[in-house]
């Protein structure tokens, strides 16, 4: 899952039936925030179940396995999906730009874990497999906005040279 600074859930993807309805994963997700918003530990035990999180500017990065599951490869899952978000967001890993990216990362969350089996860690692998790049895209068949985006990327780039 993440979360924004304040606790509110940008996007979770829920595996099993522990927390059945959208109350009860708001207030896990909440209590969850509310521990570790201000720790600076990367594994704890919460309500039975081990976590792994990882914070950036404004974002918040979980994955929650039950209490039996191996915290090394739940971080190993957690940090491919931070280096592919990274990857996806150009190392801009703020809120603004994930809302952007919505439907990229999505796809990256889809493609590291399905039904609750988990499939990629290689954030590389990842962002190979999402590949979504407006670059390749010829300019006649890009949306306004993708065209606009590009020459942000551009004029951004050439000013920093």
């Amino acid at each position: 899952m993440i979360l924004d600074n304040d606790g509110n859930r940008l996007m979770a993807k829920y595996f099993d039936d522990q927390f059945p309805s959208a109350k009860e994963q708001k207030t896990f997700e909440k209590n969850l925030f509310n521990k570790t918003h201000r720790a600076n530990a990367e594994i704890i035990m919460f309500e039975g179940l081990t976590c792994v999180y990882r914070s950036n500017v404004d974002l918040f990065f979980y994955v929650v396995g039950s209490s039996n599951e191996n915290e090394l490869i739940l971080s190993s899952v957690l940090n491919g999906f931070y280096e592919a978000i990274s990857q996806i967001l150009r190392r801009n890993v703020e809120k603004r730009s994930l809302l952007e990216n919505l439907d990229a990362v999505f796809l990256a969350m889809d493609e590291i874990c399905d039904g609750g089996i988990i499939l990629d860690c290689d954030s590389s692998s990842i962002v190979s497999k999402v590949a979504i790049r407006t670059d390749d895209i010829p300019i006649g068949e890009q949306t306004v906005s993708q065209v606009i985006q590009t020459a942000k990327e551009q004029i951004k780039w050439s000013l920093l040279k």
